[in-house]
């Protein structure tokens, strides 16, 4: 079977935009219900608090977005919800008032498409809340209710709120907040199929996949991309996976899953042992402990060979996310860490995705610390900033930076090298995470053309015959091209 993935998403670079905490608009606008009870937009980030970000706050910093560089929007939840993150569905058919409605999303989807930038959904499909109004029946009517085998009932009387009682349903990791669907009703998987092709019939371009690997139905996910690939083949199915993803890579389920197997090497190599373990400890991926940088070209490698290629080039990179602590903070606050691995996230293969306030150097521990409100620009590191901007540029200007070849060079101590190739084009990215400056010589064969130019970083570049010479100073990243 060919596989056949997005063309799109090999050439996009995501924004991840968590709804709440981005853009708050200053302006009245029908369909936007603005609450009195708001946290303070500076003020840490609370678990029940909201900050009152919505979308038309969002149209308001498109071109803030396109300046940076950035083609493709992926949202966390912004459907119907009683939960700052939205992953509490009430209601898959209405965008959540706070947000400002299907009023406000319709204007996003439209102001976005006119600037040539994708928008991709998160798709809460595993569970829903206890308000959603199928289960909310159950609680109303008991054993009575026309809803019972929506969900997985397991005795009465369901306690829903009350912890001191068994809650007597199943639910996501026994949050009773979030009832687990029934997938194996007929009827719940229509409606979940019908969702989905509802808002890619809208024109959104995508649905991020919440936690698929636990919709265990047989089947289901392959009839889910037929469904969706049937109105939109371009559209772009991506699961949050965070392990070895071969069992839903396989050209009939997903384009590709959230890539937290090259974000846990990455951040081990480039943070080292600078990585707080509190940040990271107990979670679904390991950026620890450090990698030398063989090691970390085993782990690349590694990854590498785990999917085909088409697969590869629509991966979904990233070196944190909303799930996570921001490396900022993961790494003690060590801005070098951040521009290294950065470095690296815009050079692999796959679509890189920045999590909004990376670019301009937001810390923030684990959630819900980690999605605090997007500052003013007097309180941006223009350092952070200028570095992504740049990475971005050139991401766009080398077609190898996007779908070339990934050859490791060479990798010894902290010194890791390797080169993107497409047709006569050649990059080279050299990558030191050592204390000190570094010295290598890589050699080529049958090279068409010898890239000799600094595009990224400090260091010095020196061809003699087929050898390159480089002189790499500490902590630093270079891009050759």
């Amino acid at each position: 079977m060919k596989i056949q993935t997005p063309d799109w998403v090999k050439n996009a670079v995501f924004y991840q935009i968590f709804p709440d905490c981005f853009a708050k608009t200053q302006q009245s606008k029908p369909g936007l219900w603005i609450s009195n009870n708001l946290d303070a937009w500076d003020a840490s980030p609370s678990v029940q608090g909201y900050k009152g970000g919505d979308l038309w706050g969002v149209i308001e910093k498109l071109d803030y977005l396109q300046d940076l560089g950035i083609n493709a929007i992926y949202f966390t939840p912004i459907f119907q919800s009683a939960s700052n993150h939205r992953y509490h569905t009430h209601d898959y058919y209405q965008v959540d008032p706070m947000l400002g409605g299907n009023l406000a999303f319709d204007a996003l989807l439209e102001a976005a498409h006119q600037r040539n930038m994708k928008v991709v959904l998160d798709g809460v499909f595993n569970h829903a809340s206890r308000g959603f109004l199928f289960f909310n029946d159950i609680l109303e009517h008991g054993p009575f209710s026309a809803w019972i085998d929506w969900f997985i009932i397991e005795g009465w009387p369901l306690s829903a709120y009350d912890g001191s009682k068994p809650a007597n349903y199943v639910s996501w990791t026994g949050n009773r907040a979030l009832p687990q669907f029934n997938h194996a009703n007929p009827n719940v998987r229509e409606y979940l199929m019908q969702v989905g092709e509802y808002w890619i019939q809208k024109g959104i371009d995508g649905w991020r996949l919440d936690v698929p690997n636990e919709v265990t139905i047989p089947g289901f996910w392959q009839e889910f991309r037929d469904r969706i690939k049937a109105i939109n083949p371009d559209a772009y199915i991506v699961g949050e996976i965070w392990e070895d993803s071969r069992q839903w890579l396989d050209g009939t389920q997903f384009d590709g899953v959230m890539n937290y197997l090259f974000a846990a090497p990455t951040i081990a190599f480039c943070a080292g042992d600078r990585v707080l373990r509190e940040y990271v400890e107990g979670r679904s991926y390991y950026p620890y402990p450090a990698l030398s940088a063989p090691e970390y070209a085993k782990k690349i490698q590694h990854l590498l060979a785990l999917y085909p290629w088409e697969i590869q080039l629509t991966q979904l990179n990233l070196l944190n996310s909303h799930d996570t602590a921001r490396l900022l903070t993961i790494a003690g606050g060590d801005k070098t860490s951040l521009e290294l691995a950065t470095l690296l996230l815009f050079t692999f293969p796959g679509a890189p995705s920045i999590f909004y306030g990376d670019e301009i150097g937001l810390p923030g521990k684990l959630d819900p610390d980690s999605r605090r409100g997007f500052p003013k620009e007097e309180n941006w590191d223009l350092e952070v900033f200028n570095s992504h901007k740049k990475l971005i540029a050139l991401r766009h200007q080398y077609s190898a930076l996007r779908t070339g070849n990934y050859e490791i060079l060479l990798a010894q101590n902290g010194v890791y090298v390797f080169s993107r190739s497409l047709g006569t084009e050649k990059v080279v990215i050299a990558v030191n995470v050592d204390l000190t400056p570094a010295a290598i010589t890589v050699e080529f064969t049958d090279l068409k053309t010898y890239p000799d130019q600094l595009l990224y970083g400090k260091g010095r570049v020196f061809w003699q015959g087929n050898r390159l010479e480089l002189d790499i100073p500490a902590r630093t990243g270079l891009i050759i091209g």
